[in-house]
């Protein structure tokens, strides 16, 4: 079991920078790889970002790719999501959630989740 707590969000004009954090909870941190969702009103909750347990493997959805970098410390049981060059399209509630490492860094199908945590960018 894993419990996870999000951070960071808030209000941002567009062309701004936030940093969403994660902090993990429970059993071993480095056991899982993390992710970061977000749903934006109206839409389905779509995969943003993933870091496999060391950090080695990361993937991105394309339309964030050159602004947003996800980055993990295991150390500090944390997750981060740093997001640059803001748009107002970026504009939703952003999750963070977790899965048992395995061979592939999967974008869906994850088992833990976060409260979320609210981005918005105005325009």
């Amino acid at each position: 079991q894993v419990q996870l707590v999000e951070s960071g969000g808030g209000v941002v004009q567009a062309g701004g920078s936030l940093r969403l954090s994660c902090a993990a909870s429970g059993q071993s941190f480095s056991a899982y790889d993390m992710g970061w969702f977000r749903q934006a009103p109206g839409k389905e909750r779509e995969f943003v970002a993933a870091i496999n347990w060391n950090g080695g493997y990361i993937k991105y959805v394309d339309s964030v790719k050159g602004r947003f970098t996800i980055s993990r410390d295991n150390a500090k049981n944390t997750v981060y999501l740093r997001m640059n060059s803001l748009k107002p399209e970026d504009t939703a509630v952003y999750y963070c959630a977790a899965r048992k490492t395995e061979w592939v860094l999967r974008t869906s199908s994850y088992d833990y989740w976060g409260q979320g945590t609210q981005v918005t960018v105005s325009s």
